[in-house]
């Protein structure tokens, strides 16, 4: 599962979106390019939940996980944009929506340099998970959602 906090928030505000809105998107295109570390050889968990979102927001033929651009060789990278000292360790992310005539592009990204961001997300969880065995806490499991919902983020 995904650590950061934001990451995390904007996947949960994505799914509400398409809850709500399923087809708002109607008509449109979805292009989604993720970049890591070369030593990544899955697709993002991250980019294979947003496909599913995206693709109940724009309706009509879903794009598969085949579709998503990765980029793993760090020449391509280096275009999309990553810093030559983040090739090590990064997670880039582009969702694009571009309206059946081309006039209208919606695009959300989340670029993170580093791992710094996740480990501050572990740090919240257990701090989280501190509180709920202080307090005695039903005992089940909890994902980055609750914690984000605990409000009790550092």
């Amino acid at each position: 599962p995904n650590m950061c906090k934001q990451i995390v928030a904007f996947q949960a505000m994505m799914e509400f979106m398409s809850e709500q809105y399923p087809g708002a998107f109607g008509g449109y295109s979805l292009q989604i390019t993720e970049s890591h570390q070369s030593s990544k050889a899955d697709t993002s968990g991250t980019a294979k939940k947003m496909v599913e979102y995206l693709n109940v927001l724009k309706g009509g033929s879903p794009i598969t996980e085949e579709d998503i651009v990765k980029l793993r060789e760090s020449d391509k990278q280096l275009a999309f944009g990553v810093p030559e000292g983040s090739l090590d360790g990064h997670a880039w992310h582009t969702y694009t929506l571009t309206s059946s005539d081309g006039s209208v592009i919606f695009e959300f990204k989340h670029n993170v340099c580093g791992r710094r961001t996740y480990a501050e997300g572990v740090v919240d969880a257990v701090s989280f998970l501190a509180a709920k065995i202080e307090e005695a806490s039903e005992q089940k499991v909890f994902n980055m959602i609750d914690v984000l919902r605990a409000g009790q983020m550092q």
